[in-house]
């Protein structure tokens, strides 16, 4: 696949240097972190046989919408070491 020209260009003016393609927050991070997370959603909605924000895993108890009803084990709350003696 080849990408368009014009696509290039699009997103290549707002950066008029080099510096700024590749800087911390630059074009080239943002197009990797889109284009990964482009590819882990679409992973997903393969494995779990429906796309993100469908009703239809709310009868099996497997939503995808990143909410759902918590609780803490209050043992939890010490978090210590315990010696074998």
């Amino acid at each position: 696949m080849t990408i368009r020209r014009e696509l290039i260009d699009e997103l290549l003016k707002e950066y008029p240097n080099l510096q700024d393609i590749l800087a911390e927050d630059g074009l080239l991070k943002q197009l990797t972190k889109a284009v990964i997370e482009r590819c882990l959603e679409t992973e997903l909605d393969t494995h779990l046989g429906y796309p993100k924000h469908t009703r239809k895993g709310n009868a099996t108890g497997n939503m995808r919408n990143g909410h759902s009803q918590k609780t803490r084990d209050q043992r939890a709350r010490t978090c210590g070491y315990r010696s074998a003696a």
